[in-house]
């Protein structure tokens, strides 16, 4: 497996794809840093030599793309600053509903968790 930016990805998969395994790097990052670099998509990853594997590093690093664990503390800082200054928004996280408007009432299970059924406790 390739390391990139301490990530192994995978070595099977042409390098448009691989690059997503970097927590930060999407679909169309992926194709931005790969046309910046001119290397093809298509190729595998293991086709690339050192030369290009560092271009790529490089790049990203250049362009102070945040990615893993800068991109995960920052996520996390504002999460947090969302809750301490008790806005709705950072209440609705603590409390673990959903955050952007949807409904509660009847859906929201992915997020609320499984069923909790409440009934009635009969005397035996």
């Amino acid at each position: 497996m390739a390391r990139l930016l301490g990530v192994d990805i995978p070595n099977r998969k042409k390098i448009g794809f691989s690059l997503r395994y970097i927590y930060g790097v999407g679909p169309t990052r992926s194709k931005v840093i790969l046309d910046a670099t001119n290397i093809d998509p298509d190729r595998r990853t293991m086709d690339l030599n050192e030369q290009e594997l560092s271009l790529i590093s490089n790049y990203i690093i250049d362009q102070k793309i945040m990615v893993e664990g800068d991109l995960r503390r920052n996520i996390t800082n504002n999460l947090k600053r969302l809750q301490s200054i008790r806005c709705y928004r950072g209440l609705r996280h603590q409390r673990g509903l959903p955050v952007r408007g949807q409904r509660t009432i009847t859906n929201a299970r992915t997020r609320k968790g499984g069923r909790k059924t409440v009934g009635v406790i009969r005397k035996a």
